[in-house]
């Protein structure tokens, strides 16, 4: 009998909802997936509560329920696509859409928080929820970040154990499948890759690469770039838009008058560099990197850590999970690992001080 799951993931990109339902009866079967972009109004909204700002209360109030709202329209849509009744799926796992992550508060206690509110999506759907992954983490010690390396070890390392799992979303993080278990945040992914094309190209990504290989590596600005304290920091470790922003980035970039090709070069390079020094301070002998997120699809990027690294890269499309799938995936994995009270957190990774059944459950009935 089929044991189907909802997965819900928006991530540090801030480009688009994406929802997937997967049968978990046979191992993991993708039964459908669709992606439903944010509009440009309710992107930039986020946006600006990602920083510090007047009204955040009133205003994390407001976009908690409509991203709810949006997050259920997609499992519904979903849904009646594939054409699979509501009642045929056990439960959502929704990540939410991260809009302040600080593991690391010295004189205040850490915290990460989420918004898209679950009791929204069970109620719009009529499906239970889970949902709020991180801060049980949190609450245990733990970085609450990355979460998914408990889902790639469960999924590859018994069929690529020498390998690296890459994710590349706006962030990017890496998973060490021999054990005992790592993964922690490289640095950004496409996060400024992704700013900078819009403002320089007018385009929301770079589509392959193209702009990054029509430009030249400027290395005096990559030392800059990558003389950020969190690149080399040992793990556990995580990372988000407070790290790695255009607030961070303009002043240095405004030293140089680079042309902009060479720009999104540069932050490529920053971005391929600050994975591979990543992967080196595992001290691990990685025979494999296997890649996936947005960031699978930038050729001239996985060409550059293929260079920097002298690693083979392939597309977790290779082991039968689609890359730009995987997140929402796990977050579906997630959801029944708690509903079946199983560990879901991998204390060598976050810090934890033990491992926890995450997540809180939404009743819709």
């Amino acid at each position: 009998m089929a044991e189907l799951y909802v997965g819900l993931m928006s991530g540090t990109s801030l480009d688009a909802i994406d929802c997937v339902i997967v049968d978990f009866e046979n191992g993991i079967e993708l039964k459908a997936a669709q992606s439903f972009p944010l509009s440009k109004q309710l992107r930039q909204e986020i946006l600006d509560l990602c920083s510090p700002g007047e009204n955040e209360i009133n205003r994390m109030g407001i976009l908690d329920r409509l991203l709810g709202k949006d997050f259920a329209l997609a499992v519904t849509t979903t849904l009646t696509r594939a054409s699979i009744d509501a009642s045929s799926i056990t439960a959502i796992g929704s990540h939410g859409q991260t809009i302040r992550h600080n593991p690391n508060s010295i004189n205040d206690p850490s915290f990460t928080l989420q918004i898209g509110d679950p009791n929204t999506i069970a109620l719009e759907t009529g499906i239970d929820t889970v949902a709020d992954f991180r801060r049980k983490d949190i609450a245990a010690g733990g970085q609450g970040a990355p979460l998914v390396p408990a889902f790639h070890s469960a999924v590859f390392a018994d069929k690529a154990p020498n390998a690296a799992l890459l994710n590349i979303g706006g962030m990017a993080n890496v998973s060490l499948l021999e054990p005992p278990l790592l993964g922690y945040d490289t640095g950004p992914g496409n996060v400024l890759i992704d700013s900078y094309c819009l403002k320089l190209f007018s385009r929301n990504y770079d589509d392959g690469g193209r702009i990054a290989a029509s430009g030249k590596i400027n290395n005096t600005l990559l030392s800059d770039l990558l003389s950020h304290p969190f690149i080399d920091k040992q793990a556990p470790k995580s990372c988000g838009r407070e790290e790695f922003n255009d607030e961070w980035c303009s002043p240095i970039l405004a030293k140089y008058q680079l042309e902009p090709a060479d720009i999104i070069c540069t932050l490529t390079e920053f971005t391929a560099l600050s994975v591979v020094r990543g992967l080196a301070l595992s001290g691990r002998n990685i025979e494999e990197i296997i890649v996936c997120g947005g960031g699978a699809f930038n050729q001239h990027l996985l060409a550059r850590i293929a260079y920097h690294s002298n690693k083979r890269i392939t597309s977790s499309e290779h082991y039968g999970v689609a890359p730009q799938w995987m997140e929402a995936i796990a977050f579906a994995w997630f959801a029944q690992r708690t509903l079946k009270k199983e560990y879901s957190n991998a204390p060598s990774v976050t810090g934890a001080s033990k491992q926890l059944v995450l997540g809180g459950i939404y009743y819709a009935r």
